[in-house]
């Protein structure tokens, strides 16, 4: 059963109807209440140093950052390709030294101009 009760008689037999919820015992009627949506406002990407990051940036490494899986190492001043915001565990994808790669912002520092 659902945890959800009559406000005025405080009974769990409740019908859903359309955007609303009826009580079977007392008849009493309320609305809805809409469900949380997702923030439609975008993330906020920071780089190391605290400047906002975007689409199309072009950043570079802040320390040498040793690639899993493999023997490489970006180093220090490494430049990117535009840079490409993304959702999960790492914030950016881009092109380095020729190779496409995800990478988290606290790593890199924008690079202007």
């Amino acid at each position: 059963m659902s945890d959800l009760s009559c406000p005025v008689c405080d009974m769990s037999e409740i019908l859903t109807l359309g955007d609303q919820y009826e009580c079977v015992t007392c008849g009493h009627e309320w609305a809805k209440e809409p469900e949380p949506e997702e923030s439609s406002a975008e993330r906020i990407v920071k780089d190391a140093y605290g400047n906002v990051l975007a689409n199309g940036d072009i950043v570079a490494m802040i320390k040498d950052l040793k690639l899993k899986g493999s023997s490489q190492v970006l180093k220090v001043g490494t430049k990117s390709k535009p840079i490409r915001l993304v959702d999960g565990d790492h914030e950016i994808d881009c092109k380095m030294d020729g190779l496409s790669i995800g990478l988290k912002a606290c790593f890199v520092k924008k690079v202007v101009g």
